[in-house]
């Protein structure tokens, strides 16, 4: 078994020291206000945040699936993580960050308020926002923390740290004490830095990732001039057809029944579906996690909208590069990596661990893993900063103490940031007992998401009931049909648990009548979206003749159309590049510079126009 060297163990020591000095030298910075805990103040540059942002996306569970998914699919995995969908960012950086920031809120669930009110179906509606984001809260701390200790014990096996702990754990609870204590330090920076602590050590764990990033990339590289690459037909290639039709028998055979099991055989149904449902989520805007705090913690609109275009920018070339580096090694020296189970099974998805333990050399090694021991702490903070927001703000604040001081503010935000990180490392222990039913809960608020976030910024007679209802619609439909359809993939429920979802939006919008006019009217003056919204700007216009809607809904859709364009080739270039196809690289190399000039001209340029 390949073991840490000195030079890696110090190496991963000198970045849990360096987070911990973060969080104690923020820690005055973050106690000045509620909004410095949570928000940093709405000072932070937006390239610090699009890099936290970014950093938190860089997760380990995440590069091994896509991993897996290169090995498997080749340059058509690309395709695949539109599942999520990634191209939101774009959606978000061409005009829904900055209608987000527009609110002024401290979380979703507070941004509820602007758009609906304060009556009895806007109360309804906060209250499932701000259960919904708990829920997602504590399911990704749960979870996120086991696979980390999973993936730690490849590389650190207990019988090496037994001798220094001071009391005896089963084998089967290895992993969770190991999630523990790097949670442990995830946990003291974002207690006592809040987002500003988060955010710097987001910064120093993209830039160890990036150093890992680039020479794995060199590795693969590498690899690849100096050996033959044995891979099907149409594996180098990014187009396909009705059907995958890519043959492994006579290669690897296992990855055949790989590609079964993932049910991607049918590709450009599976395709056009993930599509529809991918532009649909990314209209709904972004659900209330990490990703929400950190567009609300920016100075203003227009550096909402540059941090979210920036996560693209710096995340897909640098993460991609990684991917497609170990990939290559993977594929080239296939028969050096141990991948079968303890059930003699192969497992696909011990791709990346396995290869990091056969090829990254001593130094790099421990550079890689305190990177990917970061990522998993970068999600965790935002994560927590996140439930800590919505508990303190919206429940703590809103119903218990409104007149709050800072003190008792930063104690609760202590409080409450140890009591949600107990509860998680609880659900974590248990996870085989509650991993059914959290998963459940979690898929299927996620399922009851989209339908009501798309009304309710671009229909003035949506309201609170309406935004409540269709969430409890999409609810209980996205539990029932997986268990009428079980052997269906969940994607292809999706239109059928969104046509309940909308029907519920309606009926719950017509059994109660419209938001207050003036709060209708502040939202549309202040966010100033577009869409079915003329009763209302009507109403505005009559009092002031000056006042113009917003007609960018053209202008919106181009910017987007171009920007997932530019999104795609930055992960495809670093895929051509360790794989040594230069014609293609040419290719995207001239699609990519039209695309910043068009997005130069018909977005950086308007991004700073007055609203009139």
């Amino acid at each position: 078994m390949k073991l840490l060297h000195t030079v890696d163990i110090l190496i991963i020591l000198l970045y849990l020291v360096s987070i911990v000095v973060i969080g104690l030298i923020l820690r005055k910075r973050a106690q000045r206000s509620k909004d410095d805990y949570l928000l940093g103040g709405k000072s932070i540059p937006w390239y610090m945040l699009g890099l936290s942002n970014a950093s938190g996306m860089f997760d380990i569970s995440g590069t091994i699936w896509l991993v897996t998914l290169m090995f498997v699919y080749g340059i058509k995995s690309a395709w695949i993580p539109w599942l999520w969908p990634v191209f939101n960012q774009i959606f978000l950086m061409v005009y829904l960050s900055k209608w987000l920031r527009r609110s002024n809120a401290t979380t979703g669930a507070e941004w509820i308020g602007t758009r609906f009110g304060f009556k009895k179906g806007a109360k309804l509606s906060h209250i499932i926002v701000v259960v919904f984001a708990l829920v997602v809260c504590l399911g990704y701390l749960a979870y996120g923390f086991i696979g980390l200790g999973k993936f730690i014990e490849i590389f650190i096996p207990w019988e090496l740290v037994s001798n220094y702990v001071p009391f005896t754990v089963t084998p089967e609870y290895v992993p969770h004490f190991y999630g523990v204590v790097f949670t442990l330090f995830a946990v003291f920076y974002s207690l006592l830095g809040g987002m500003s602590g988060i955010v710097w050590a987001d910064v120093v764990q993209f830039a160890i990732m990036t150093v890992a990033a680039l020479v794995i990339g060199y590795l693969g590289f590498q690899a690849v001039g100096q050996n033959v690459l044995n891979v099907p037909d149409g594996w180098k290639s990014p187009f396909f057809g009705w059907e995958l039709n890519m043959d492994w028998s006579t290669i690897i055979p296992e990855v055949n029944q790989k590609i079964q099991e993932d049910g991607f055989g049918l590709f450009t149904y599976f395709f056009m579906m993930m599509v529809f449902k991918g532009i649909l989520v990314s209209v709904a805007g972004p659900a209330p996690t990490y990703d929400m705090q950190k567009i609300l913690s920016t100075k203003n609109p227009q550096e909402a909208s540059k941090m979210s275009g920036f996560v693209s920018v710096i995340l897909m070339p640098i993460r991609y590069l990684m991917i497609a580096g170990f990939a290559a090694l993977a594929l080239i020296y296939y028969e050096k990596l141990d991948l079968l189970t303890a059930a003699g099974n192969i497992d696909f998805e011990l791709i990346l661990p396995s290869a990091i333990k056969e090829f990254v050399p001593v130094g790099l090694l421990g550079l890689l893993l305190a990177g990917l021991i970061a990522a998993f702490m970068s999600t965790f903070a935002g994560t927590l900063n996140a439930a800590q927001a919505y508990i303190v703000n919206d429940i703590y604040l809103k119903y218990k103490n409104p007149n709050a001081t800072a003190v008792q503010i930063k104690n609760m935000n202590y409080l409450t940031g140890i009591v949600v990180v107990i509860i998680s490392i609880i659900l974590g222990v248990f996870a085989e007992n509650v991993n059914s039913v959290l998963n459940i809960i979690v898929s299927v608020l996620y399922g009851s998401y989209v339908a009501a976030n798309i009304l309710k910024w671009h229909w003035w007679r949506f309201n609170g009931e309406g935004f409540f209802w269709g969430m409890v619609a999409g609810l209980v439909s996205a539990y029932i049909f997986p268990e009428l359809f079980p052997n269906t993939l969940e994607l292809y429920l999706f239109p059928y648990i969104l046509l309940v979802s909308i029907i519920g939006s309606i009926i719950g919008t017509y059994t109660a009548p419209p938001t207050e006019e003036a709060v209708l009217k502040e939202f549309y003056i202040n966010v100033r979206p577009w869409g079915f919204w003329k009763p209302v700007h009507d109403k505005i216009k009559a009092e002031n003749p000056d006042f113009k809607k917003n007609t960018d809904f053209g202008l919106d859709m181009f910017n987007v159309a171009v920007g997932i364009i530019a999104q795609t080739v930055l992960v495809f270039i670093p895929m051509y590049l360790v794989f040594r196809q230069t014609t293609p690289i040419y290719i995207l190399l001239a699609v990519l510079i039209i695309c910043i000039f068009l997005l130069k001209k018909f977005w950086w340029n308007n991004l700073n126009k007055k609203l009139d």
